[in-house]
């Protein structure tokens, strides 16, 4: 059986014009036609034509689609292999995207109700719940989370630049101690891990020297937190856990 070019653009959901544009650049060429002339389309066309939609749903350009059909290397195991492949990427992608969502959902609930550029502004394109489901699952029934999570439900956009403000001057005066060669058990170096736990106090949650030394040695077990330190100073992570337990004894 053959159809028309009406019949065809029903069973697809495109428009004639979409099927006259696909054969006036050689992307679909009907292969028949009627006596009166008009395109007729066989079961090889709609193939053909479920193909091309395929990789246009996915962004393909019209030219790359041509080239990956005309391919002469490629028969339909390859086409449909590839079209797995590229499914596969997209449903991760989407996946990945539902996540980013559920985030964004948790975040609303905390009351971090940032606009996409104040959330870029402010935390520099660090997303602050980016290990909310990881921090949930290790410290989720603390006092110290369920403080965190209530204090922070009501900051606002000026509440967190004023912690990105106090975080960012304090880190760029333990850099400079460091480079004037401040060991980590000076007492300059001290008074800045000293200074870092009562930031963390004031605006999170009640951190005892106890719990700053574990949170030191969290920074040099955890290769995500030495990499934050060690980007603004080799080093700099390694510094500050041992400064913050040279601290916490200097307290008793």
């Amino acid at each position: 059986m053959d159809y028309s070019v009406g019949q065809v653009a029903g069973f697809a959901g495109v428009t004639v014009r979409t099927l006259h544009h696909y054969d006036g650049i050689g992307l679909l060429s009907p292969s028949g036609r009627s006596h009166a002339g008009h395109r007729r389309y066989d079961a090889a066309d709609l193939d053909r034509l479920q193909r091309i939609m395929f990789y246009r749903e996915l962004g393909f350009p019209l030219d790359q689609v041509a080239a990956l059909l005309d391919d002469p290397d490629a028969d339909p195991r390859e086409h449909l292999r590839r079209q797995h492949a590229l499914l596969s990427a997209r449903i991760a992608e989407l996946r990945k995207m539902a996540e980013a969502v559920e985030h964004a959902m948790e975040a609303k609930k905390m009351g971090i109700d940032l606009t996409p550029e104040e959330r870029f502004e402010v935390f520099g394109g660090h997303d602050p719940e980016y290990y909310e489901d990881e921090v949930r699952e290790r410290w989720g029934g603390t006092d110290a989370y369920r403080e965190s999570r209530r204090r922070t439900a009501g900051y606002t956009k000026a509440d967190w630049q004023r912690i990105q403000a106090e975080a960012a001057d304090w880190a760029a005066r333990y850099q400079e101690a460091m480079a004037a060669g401040e060991p980590p058990t000076g007492a300059r170096a001290m008074d800045l891990a000293e200074e870092h736990r009562l930031h963390i106090t004031g605006s999170y949650y009640a951190c005892d020297h106890a719990m700053h030394r574990c949170l030191g040695e969290m920074y040099v077990a955890d290769e995500r937190f030495t990499a934050y330190y060690d980007t603004m100073r080799p080093g700099f992570a390694a510094h500050l856990a041992a400064a913050i337990a040279a601290n916490a004894d200097r307290h008793g």
